[in-house]
């Protein structure tokens, strides 16, 4: 955020302490021996002066200068603290860190915290403003005068020229330096460090400090056996530095290419074989076959949606029950198998018995909920437990949930009515449209002599078997006449400042590409913590925006996404996104914010002042245009060190594609 009244010319603080350390030589080192041994640096970096006016801590002559701009009053800078010591204990020769304020104006505490410690650098030098420095943090939730002047006096400072110095804002010029210069680079929130001018932003973790400091390590050690004074090294690598954080660049109005779509005319194959749990008569002239799951609440939401059509079509409707337990509802196939043995036991009414049950309590499914329900029907209970113990019917089950994929159908609930597919928890009306219209046809062919036992297998006989898509936009016939590869390769730079999980230099790259209002996306979430938590250390997972313009919300909850990881980092981005994709029937502002009062140290005042000045939109856009400019179109879409794998596909398919991703990585 800027910092209206903070000139970039105010005038630096003149220090009288003679306590001080004494600072590198600012001398702008010789082109002669600066370009020395300085291979190509393709890092960008900023021009972050140094001098004696800052304090700092570590030897005035190290290899790496890292200067915090931060806030006092900041969660998020207290958090970085013990990393800051962890990294000088790592580095006690090769680090030093150098202080610039930078209090945010919506901490109210934070500019007198800051005045008082540079009185404490004023009057005690670098010694007396890290203790100060400890002590405001230790003392954060109550930094009140009375507090400031408490923690002087321990710090042993003359009071009446303490005092003196808050009271009168003798520091306040030299601060606003700082925030002014803070401005200018574009370090807009805190904590922001440079080190050797290299930008890191936030709470970042010790090993991503680490792995900057290592490279830069190595950097200035070239620097210095090509002659470069070890004293003048951060001269010498900042020198040419960025003086302004520079300018975004005018990204254009993407141009959308919808995904492609399934068609809602195809009529699929689904052949019903061998016996099936049913409800309505088996000669009744439209058939809707419900690929479901007893622990999803969207297959829950629809059950009335079938009893209902039951009731008003009477002899000329039934419902055929299919399995497609889904990976990550953990309950859902030992449901599923007691479902079947329910039906293998007691015919259709044990089955739907047990089924409105299932439904009932699909919050707690447990094995020992299970058995009670079954009980309550009147199962034979060592049958039943005979059948989970030894998963009878799961192979039925598993050939009912591939057929599911095969057709396209592979999230629950997927309705088939007569073969036409309607996915997910639609209203009753949606599916009203569908039966007139095969009833019509259904009645054509009985008038035409089909009797009606025969009109289902009439009607799917020359049905798909593969999922049929609308053709795309500007082609010619249907989508999925070519055969594309499958899982193409694309370009798709990684953002070094995108949310991230897993390590930094993880062999495996996956970039998610997402929208908060997909369903698609919020199903696959789980297969995605399930493949890092199996390839753990060695794949890293980062977030792409592409917010489809068909979901009204999705730009917005991306922007929320977006301040939330400004202000708390990846562990504060992925906290939140868990909430919205749990939440994403309801991503209206009111639930934005009250899902980010939930992430711990969000600043609702700033969180709100980003969303009202969509101050992410930019780069919300310029994410999407990136992504699309790769040719990916939908979502969700993953690419796994280049390779693109498109929608919500089942954990085997991504896993493949991270073990071709490894192979390839061990082959280099």
């Amino acid at each position: 955020m800027g910092f209206s009244g903070c000139g970039a010319a105010a005038p630096p603080c003149v220090c009288p302490c003679a306590e001080a350390a004494a600072a590198p030589s600012t001398e702008v080192p010789s082109e002669e021996w600066a370009a020395q041994g300085d291979e190509a640096d393709d890092v960008q970096r900023y021009a972050v002066p140094v001098t004696a006016e800052q304090p700092s801590k570590g030897p005035a002559d190290a290899l790496v200068t890292m200067v915090v701009f931060s806030d006092f009053q900041c969660p998020f800078c207290e958090r970085l603290n013990p990393t800051v010591e962890q990294l000088m204990r790592a580095y006690p020769t090769q680090l030093r860190v150098v202080w610039r304020n930078l209090p945010l104006p919506f901490h109210p505490n934070a500019m007198p915290a800051a005045e008082a410690a540079m009185e404490a650098f004023a009057q005690r030098g670098d010694q007396g403003f890290w203790q100060m420095h400890d002590l405001l943090f230790e003392h954060q939730r109550d930094l009140t005068r009375e507090t400031l002047d408490r923690l002087a006096t321990q710090v042993g400072l003359d009071m009446a020229r303490f005092q003196a110095a808050v009271d009168g804002h003798v520091h306040r010029d030299a601060i606003e330096a700082d925030m002014a210069l803070a401005e200018q680079i574009g370090a807009q929130g805190t904590p922001n460090s440079f080190l050797n001018g290299v930008q890191v932003t936030g709470a970042q973790p010790y090993e991503s400090f680490a792995e900057v400091i290592d490279a830069e390590l190595a950097h200035a050690q070239r620097l210095v056996r090509a002659g470069t004074p070890q004293g003048l090294v951060y001269a010498a690598v900042t020198r040419d530095g960025l003086t302004e954080a520079p300018r975004a660049p005018e990204v254009p109005e993407p141009e959308y290419r919808a995904p492609a779509q399934p068609d809602p005319a195809a009529v699929y194959r689904v052949p019903l074989d061998g016996r099936l749990p049913q409800r309505g008569p088996s000669n009744a002239l439209v058939t809707v076959v419900v690929f479901s799951d007893f622990q999803c609440p969207f297959c829950s939401r629809v059950e009335p949606t079938f009893t209902r059509l039951l009731d008003t079509y009477g002899r000329d409707l039934r419902v055929v029950w299919m399995n497609n337990p889904l990976a990550f509802h953990q309950n859902a196939l030992p449901a599923a198998i007691a479902a079947m043995e329910a039906f293998q036991q007691g015919g259709d009414e044990m089955f739907w018995a047990l089924h409105g049950k299932l439904f009932e309590n699909s919050n707690d499914l447990t094995r020992e909920t299970i058995e009670r329900l079954a009980q309550e029907v009147g199962l034979d209970m060592g049958q039943l437990r005979a059948a989970l113990d030894q998963r009878e019917h799961e192979q039925v089950i598993l050939a009912q949930q591939a057929l599911a994929v095969s057709l396209g159908a592979a999230g629950t609930p997927s309705s088939f009515i007569n073969g036409r597919n309607l996915r997910g928890a639609q209203p009753y009306e949606a599916f009203v449209v569908v039966v007139e219209e095969e009833l019509a046809k259904a009645r054509a062919l009985v008038a035409r002599g089909t009797p009606r036992a025969r009109v289902y297998a009439q009607t799917i006989r020359d049905g798909a078997t593969t999922q049929q898509m609308l053709p795309a936009a500007g082609s010619g016939g249907r989508a999925g006449d070519e055969s594309p590869d499958a899982n193409p390769r694309v370009e798709l730079p990684v953002p070094r400042s995108a949310p991230s999980r897993g390590p930094a230099r993880a062999t495996v790259v996956i970039q998610e590409v997402g929208d908060f209002q997909c369903p698609f996306c919020s199903r696959v979430q789980p297969t995605i913590a399930q493949l890092l938590q199996d390839y753990d250390g060695r794949v890293r997972l980062v977030w792409r925006d592409m917010p489809l313009p068909f979901h009204p919300n999705a730009h917005i909850a991306a922007q929320a996404a977006r301040e939330v990881f400004r202000q708390g980092g990846n562990t504060a981005f992925w906290a939140y996104i868990s909430l919205l994709f749990v939440n994403q029937q309801d991503l209206s502002r009111d639930m934005l914010e009250r899902l980010a009062q939930e992430v711990t140290g969000v600043n609702m005042a700033q969180f709100r002042q980003a969303l009202d000045t969509e101050r992410h939109r930019a780069a919300v856009d310029a994410d999407s245009a990136a992504v699309q400019a790769a040719g990916i179109t939908g979502t969700p879409g993953f690419v796994i060190n280049g390779e693109h794998v498109s929608g919500a596909v089942p954990y085997e398919q991504l896993a493949a594609a991270v073990e071709r991703a490894l192979a390839e990585a061990d082959a280099r």
